[in-house]
């Protein structure tokens, strides 16, 4: 695991590809996960994304706030009006956590994934090699 996730008062900062919607956080996730659903891959135009969770409280809008698109029944999932980033997701049965894209932080290597989730919509040729954790749906305890 990168040695800077361990450090709680490292900010980060990030955005969209336009610079329109940016970010910082006051501290580091709590979690950070590889998801595989199908509905993280088309909303994203990805095989995967890499999400990191933090308190509601902790991610500041330093420019506008992502608009969001109502994914499913609980889903909300935030991207920029302008340049079309996908930044955000948001389950409104959770309000005081809020998720953002690993690959929009400035630098995307403060933070790693410890988990996949939705292994069962993983692709057949996407191989990953590392020791974290698999979970062929959401996260069990």
């Amino acid at each position: 695991m990168n040695k800077e996730i361990m450090n709680n008062k490292t900010q980060l900062q990030g955005g969209c590809l336009c610079g329109k919607n940016r970010y910082r956080t006051t501290t580091m996730p709590f979690a950070a996960e590889y998801c595989h659903c199908r509905m993280c891959q088309i909303s994203a135009g990805a095989v995967t994304v890499c999400w990191m969770d933090f308190k509601q409280e902790q991610v500041k809008w330093e420019t506008h706030k992502p608009k969001e698109f109502e994914s499913s029944e609980y889903v909300r999932r935030g991207f920029c009006d302008t340049c079309g980033s996908s930044l955000t997701f948001r389950d409104t049965r959770h309000p005081d956590y809020f998720t953002l894209s690993i690959a929009t932080l400035d630098n995307p290597n403060l933070v790693q994934p410890t988990y996949h989730i939705y292994t069962e919509s993983q692709v057949d040729w996407l191989t990953i090699d590392d020791k974290c954790k698999r979970y062929p749906k959401g996260q069990t305890k």
